[in-house]
């Protein structure tokens, strides 16, 4: 297993230049995000082997272990799958690999899963976060990290879940030398949908904007020799 150091939040970030441009637009990308850690993390998911592959059929999510996901054999994939796409014609749905991030009096027996749950507290991250987004005392809900292989998509939708609470939404990306062409890209949708602006995945990356904000992940296409990896989730206030 790959040792996984302190993960460091950068300090030479520029906070108010960052809360400018967030208050401008409503989104922002921030490049290096970490200035350790964030290597080892990448190296650690691209080999863990306790992935979920996670969709969403009429009843609700359906969680399946990524290896038996991954059988050449598996009968019931093909099926599961004419569902799923037949879904994605006019509804919400998704389909990507995961591992849910413990919450707030949580346990994880995974050590980099509670390094990532242990940063997201700190309470440097957490004034630095409220001092770029403008949310009174975040705190974070639904962490995961998702890992985007071959196929894998997450339709348009805007984060408005009632009661959630949710302010912001967050992507940390970690994913090497990605090309746009692999799809795996973060759209925002313009009102009308008639236009979209989109975010190539990078590695060290955050992801910022506020909710409700309509979007979608595009799908990953055959070309990609790799999967797009991430921590993603919610402020809420």
């Amino acid at each position: 297993m790959t040792a996984i150091p302190p993960l460091q939040l950068n300090p030479e970030l520029d906070r108010k230049a960052l809360a400018k441009a967030f208050r401008q637009t409503g989104r922002i990308r921030i490049q290096r995000l970490l200035s350790a850690g964030a290597p080892e993390l990448y190296h650690y998911l691209e080999g863990a082997a306790h992935w979920i592959q996670v969709l969403n059929k009429q009843r609700g999510a359906h969680e399946v272990p990524l290896g038996d996901w991954q059988a050449p054999r598996s009968r019931k994939r093909p099926v599961i799958e004419r569902e799923i796409y037949e879904r994605a014609i006019d509804g919400f749905q998704y389909s990507y690999a995961a591992l849910r991030v413990p919450q707030k009096g949580e346990t994880t027996s995974d050590p980099v899963l509670a390094a990532i749950a242990e940063m997201m507290k700190r309470a440097e991250v957490v004034s630095f976060l409220e001092e770029v987004t403008g949310v009174p005392q975040p705190y974070f809900v639904d962490g995961q990290v998702t890992a985007y292989g071959q196929g894998d998509f997450l339709t348009g939708h805007d984060d408005d879940v009632k009661n959630s609470r949710r302010k912001a939404a967050f992507v940390y990306g970690l994913t090497p030398q990605w090309r746009p062409e692999w799809g795996g890209l973060l759209l925002f949708h313009e009102p009308g949908q008639v236009e979209i602006s989109g975010m190539v995945p990078q590695f060290n990356t955050l992801d910022l904007f506020s909710v409700p904000r309509f979007h979608s992940v595009s799908q990953v296409t055959r070309a990609a020799p790799r999967r797009r990896y991430c921590v993603t989730g919610w402020l809420a206030s």
